[in-house]
């Protein structure tokens, strides 16, 4: 499995424990994201992340910024990507159920990291129900795009 992981200076910590937990499960990790903390802006890791997402080249994706939302809003705006923003655990598991997520948004300043550790274990081995959610997500796609 190839994930692709991106992330803003407010998410660096924690992607760096996720990709160390990630590796410690034979995962193949593409970092998209800043090593450091120095400020930076947020949509220069995370189209790389939805591209790869989007081609194939990832099977998921991971993006982090410090509150998830501008990181989820870039993600979407490419069109076969359904990033879900999740808090709690419950909504990861549903992002993946229902919506076929295929990237996962994380809040760096709003969970903890091992939130958010249990978040990608979560979200990594959670499958789509399929049926009738299924309709549901060929309906997410605006016709014009």
């Amino acid at each position: 499995m190839n994930i692709a992981i991106g992330n803003d200076h407010a998410g660096t910590i924690y992607k760096f424990r996720i990709i160390e937990k990630l590796k410690t499960k034979g995962v193949q990790v593409i970092n998209y994201g800043t090593d450091d903390e120095n400020s930076m802006d947020y949509p220069d890791a995370i189209h790389p992340v939805a591209e790869a997402v989007e081609s194939g080249k990832a099977n998921f994706g991971i993006i982090l910024c410090g509150s998830g939302n501008g990181a989820a809003m870039t993600a979407n705006h490419h069109k076969k990507i359904r990033a879900a923003l999740c808090w709690n655990k419950e909504l990861v598991a549903l992002a993946r159920q229902h919506n076929d997520a295929n990237i996962l948004s994380i809040p760096a300043r709003y969970v903890s990291l091992e939130e958010a550790l249990e978040f990608v274990n979560i979200f990594l081995n959670t499958d789509f129900e399929g049926g009738r959610h299924q309709n549901r997500v060929n309906k997410i796609p605006a016709k014009n795009c």
